[in-house]
């Protein structure tokens, strides 16, 4: 009997699943990931999970029994190979082919790899699953050096979680700074100093040649210097799993194109998270997103809509980084801005950078403020005042028109 099938078992595969019973659907749900686990939470990986404050248990989104409980059939350990969409069915590695009412595709996205003299020695890692963290901690629990090729925000995670652990730590970035492509001068400022003052080496404008290594790497080769590590963190950014649908023929332009319902260019096919290219309204252009608000929301918007609703996905986007005791909480994108105001105090590690256009908030980086990053979502594409904004005496919520 055919029903929903969701192709992933991420963070958006595993709401759209819980959605879809909330919603009252009671027909079959098939879950099928090609990972062993049940869906569970990416972000933690690079922070808690790697640094052993969180166990794999308060890793997963919802417990094994929360999926038996509602009769959703969680396939674990298995691929789709092939949709067929003339005949609505999909295919599987493991030889079932299985019809489907309604397609959601969740296949996510990939760490971006390295092709260079010696990438391929064992201790080079690239960080994006649960078992990819399970050996870099294995690496860690053995190694006195750490190599990360990248100054994003996973490499400066893993970065302050190898640091804390007692671990040499070499950071490689190709841009002039940190952060280059996220945020301003001011923020990848003050991340660098950040990360120096707690003994991190960060080396910008330094593009990684190749590896040395006998049995593993043991060194990583820079244009004018040879760096010493016992492993290697890649952390170069992602690339969205788009080729399952492309191979069955639905429009693809850096990521899996959906509209504003996350329904793919077959109406009986709709797909969420950081494999989509969605458009947004409130931004006023298409974008492909790599996080999870965007997952969850398009998670929550496929399954009203594949059930025969008229749910539209309007968010404005907001991500977090967690490093060292500092958590980092941003809302819109800081490029969209043409003047940055401060408020607060750096030096205190407590502040907020608000990002104006035209005099309307459009963005905000906020550093151990979480006061300021609720009522910065609230102002979002308000006209505000720049001097009250910096003005840390007046009371954000009395700038909300």
């Amino acid at each position: 009997m055919s029903g929903i099938i969701i192709i992933g078992a991420g963070q958006a595969a595993g709401q759209a699943a819980a959605s879809l019973r909330q919603e009252g659907y009671e027909g079959t749900i098939t879950l099928i990931g090609d990972e062993s686990f049940a869906p569970y939470q990416r972000p933690p990986l690079s922070k808690q999970y790697l640094s052993g404050e969180l166990s794999i248990d308060r890793v997963y989104i919802r417990p094994a029994k929360f999926y038996e409980d509602r009769n959703i059939d969680l396939q674990s350990g298995v691929r789709v190979t092939s949709i067929d969409r003339q005949n609505k069915t999909i295919s599987t590695d493991n030889g079932q082919t299985l019809a489907y009412q309604k397609l959601l595709i969740c296949t996510g996205s990939r760490p971006r790899e390295l092709n260079i003299p010696g990438s391929d020695l064992p201790g080079i890692h690239y960080l994006r699953r649960l078992d990819d963290v399970d050996r870099i901690r294995d690496d860690m629990a053995s190694a006195n050096s750490i190599c990360i090729i990248g100054g994003g925000y996973i490499g400066l995670e893993v970065a302050a979680v190898a640091v804390t652990a007692g671990l040499s730590v070499n950071i490689l970035e190709m841009e002039s700074r940190i952060l280059q492509r996220v945020t301003n001068e001011q923020m990848s400022a003050f991340y660098h100093r950040l990360h120096t003052d707690r003994g991190v080496n960060i080396h910008t404008s330094t593009a990684c040649t190749g590896f040395k290594g006998d049995a593993r790497v043991n060194s990583v080769l820079c244009q004018d210097q040879t760096i010493a590590a016992d492993m290697v963190i890649v952390g170069i950014g992602i690339l969205p799993n788009i080729e399952l649908a492309q191979q069955a023929g639905l429009e693809c332009d850096n990521g899996i194109l959906v509209d504003d319902h996350c329904r793919t260019s077959d109406p009986d096919i709709f797909s969420a998270g950081d494999c989509t290219n969605h458009p947004n309204p409130i931004l006023g252009r298409r974008l492909r997103l790599e996080s999870v608000p965007n997952a969850m929301e398009q998670a929550r918007t496929s399954a009203a809509n594949m059930l025969g609703g008229d749910k539209t996905y309007a968010a404005v986007p907001w991500f977090w980084s967690d490093q060292y005791e500092l958590k980092l909480q941003m809302v819109g994108f800081s490029s969209d801005g043409d003047t940055a105001v401060l408020r607060g105090d750096p030096e205190a590690l407590q502040f907020a950078t608000f990002y104006l256009k035209d005099g309307k908030v459009v963005a905000v980086d906020a550093v151990n403020s979480p006061k300021e990053f609720m009522v910065a979502k609230r102002l979002y594409g308000m006209q505000v005042n720049a001097d009250s904004l910096a003005d840390s005496a007046i009371d954000l919520k009395s700038l909300i028109s």
